[in-house]
């Protein structure tokens, strides 16, 4: 056969196996593009649901990948399961989850999903730390808002070396731990909180405070301890000042402090009523027995018992008893202060018997 001959024959084999392939080429590229595009929707496609459209989980330490999975199908948040493995496998860091609340609206996809949990964007949680608690109450205070060990955050906070580390001179961390409203991440570190809150007391007591002290002839602890028993005492802001300047006066001359917030910090079932012999508890916190502050603080005070403290009222007053409206008489002599004791026994037994007599009433009806 001729070359002229068998030119045409190659020509028409070539055209056939090209009429093969390009259904191949095609049905390939169809694939991918399906393919490619499945992967797209299981990466960014959205996540929708409704009522409620922003919902949250909780991721806690020692928490697996498939427990977290667990929670956000149990949520209602991914429209598939397995799509969300597939994100997972494709995206990578599903064994690097972080501890945390996750905040998730409708519409959110996988990748987001993924990223907010690996990268550790959950949302703070705000925790208000109420003026005048101890630190071990404060440790179940954050152990019911942030999922945290109580026991360990009151063992840090009454550290010496801890609390020395932080920059407090002082056994404990006691009235150090500065109430406010914190916003702070789902089973954070408790030695993270403690700092947080020790670096907000430095923050506040600052310089202009420290020179204000020690004009006043008192070390931040004294301050601190006597705002603490500041604290106890009062419910009106308008009568901090006052107790505090009472306070100082008893100091001045010598006289015991006599205050019930440091017999309440050492009686083991308190805070309850006190009754006579719980004023004889040995202790070098009970300043019915001792002159002078205690050692330290009973509490951790807020700004305002601080300041009251470091700016009290200038009066004559050496004493002061409940009126059983929440606020207090102030007297200057003893003989004052046990007539006012008087009013307020008499005036507590009529609310005794008022109680009784409504109580009394609401049965027989």
């Amino acid at each position: 056969m001729t070359t002229e001959g068998r030119a045409p024959i190659e020509v028409q084999a070539q055209e056939r196996r090209r009429r093969v392939w390009i259904p191949v080429l095609a049905a390939a590229g169809l694939v991918a593009l399906l393919l490619g595009g499945w992967i797209l929707w299981v990466l960014f496609g959205p996540n929708t649901f409704t009522h409620p459209t922003q919902r949250t989980i909780l991721v806690s330490r020692g928490a697996t990948f498939a427990s977290v999975l667990d929670s956000l199908q149990q949520r209602g948040i991914l429209r598939s399961r397995f799509s969300f493995e597939v994100a997972a496998r494709i995206r990578g860091g599903s064994s690097s989850i972080k501890v945390g609340k996750y905040r998730f609206d409708s519409g959110v996809s996988n990748w987001a999903i993924l990223g907010a949990l690996v990268e550790g964007r959950g949302v703070l949680i705000p925790v208000t730390i109420t003026e005048g608690i101890r630190a071990r109450t404060q440790a179940g205070v954050f152990a019911r808002a942030l999922g945290v060990d109580s026991v360990h955050y009151a063992r840090l906070a009454f550290d010496e070396s801890f609390a020395r580390s932080l920059g407090v001179e002082q056994p404990t961390l006691e009235g150090y731990l500065l109430p406010q409203t914190y916003g702070f991440s789902w089973q954070q570190e408790e030695a993270a909180i403690i700092r947080t809150q020790v670096r907000e007391f430095h923050r506040m007591f600052n310089d202009s405070l420290k020179a204000r002290a020690a004009a006043i002839g008192m070390t931040v602890n004294e301050v601190v301890t006597l705002a603490s028993i500041v604290e106890g005492e009062v419910i009106f802001d308008e009568e901090r000042p006052i107790v505090a300047g009472v306070y100082h006066n008893r100091l001045r001359r010598g006289m015991r402090l006599q205050a019930d917030p440091t017999i309440q910090y050492i009686i083991p079932d308190g805070p309850r009523r006190l009754l006579y012999e719980d004023l004889e508890t040995e202790s070098p916190y009970n300043t019915y027995r001792n002159r002078g502050l205690p050692p330290g603080p009973v509490g951790n005070p807020g700004v305002r018992s601080i300041l009251a403290t470091l700016y009290p009222q200038e009066h004559n007053y050496l004493y002061f008893v409940a009126n059983g409206r929440g606020g207090h008489w102030f007297s200057r002599s003893f003989e004052e202060h046990k007539q006012h004791v008087r009013k307020y026994r008499r005036e507590r037994r009529r609310a005794i018997a008022a109680q009784r007599r409504a109580a009394q009433s609401l049965q027989q009806q």
